[in-house]
Order: C-alpha cells, then structure tokens, then sequence
C-alpha cells in the first residue's frame, strides 16, 4: 500500500506545478504540494505528499508539523542529512525511508552534499482542517 502511494505521489509531483507548501528561508531548498486527498475509509484525515528539493548545500530550519501528522519519508534522490526528536543525525540516501511521529521536532534537515541535488518526498497523514504543515521554530 505505501509502495503504490508513494508512486501515485511521485507521478503527481511530475504533473503539478509548483506551489510552495511552506516557506524555507534557505533560496537553496525547494517544497511543493504534490498529492492532496481525503482518506475515505478514514473520516477527518487526509494524505498529503510533500517534495522537498535541496540544491546543493541546501537546508530547512528546524520545525514541527502537526500533532496530528504522522509523517513517512523517503529519499528519492541524493543523501539527506536528518535528525528527528531527540534521535542521532542520521544520513539518508536515495530509496531509504524515515518516519516523524506526532509531536517530533525535526531539528536537521539539509543535503548531505555540496555539489549534488537532493530530494525527499514526505507523505503525511494529517487533519483534514490542518492548514500549516510545517512551523519553523524561532
């Protein structure tokens, strides 16, 4: 099942345009809704995928989404450098996957690489009502 999610997420991301789903401060990462859909078997939820595209040397800052979320992510191209709660950093590279539960601060987010692209696709599965997925900390 999140083999064929995961895929239906990728094709979307080659047929939408982009429309930022938050805003980094880092000019050299990249994040576009890709996938938006209500989970029908599941009432109030839905799964929504999120590419993340890092130039090389490129970061988010550290955040949270919401208690609601429960995030699966996976490299699709390139190394990732991610640190999740209180966990080690931890170097991801393309067809490795991470997950964020509810509540986890996401600490370390960048490209593993100065002279490589990366990115990630994150698939969340939210309140429906949530609008903000991501709130970077201060």
């Amino acid at each position: 099942m999140i083999a064929r999610l995961l895929t239906a997420a990728m094709l979307a991301a080659t047929h939408m345009s982009a429309v930022p789903a938050a805003d980094a401060s880092d000019d050299r990462s990249k994040v576009t809704m890709v996938y938006d859909h209500e989970l029908p078997n599941v009432p109030g939820k839905s799964m929504r995928g999120v590419l993340v595209e890092y130039a090389p040397g490129g970061t988010s800052p550290a955040h949270t989404h919401p208690n609601s979320a429960f995030i699966y992510a996976t490299v699709l191209q390139g190394a990732i450098r991610s640190q999740v709660h209180d966990w080690p950093v931890t170097t991801y590279r393309a067809g490795e996957s991470f997950s964020e539960h509810p509540g986890d601060r996401h600490s370390v987010s960048e490209n593993a690489s100065a002279s490589q692209p990366a990115r990630l696709l994150a698939v969340f599965v939210v309140d429906t009502d949530e609008k903000a997925l991501t709130t970077f900390s201060k």
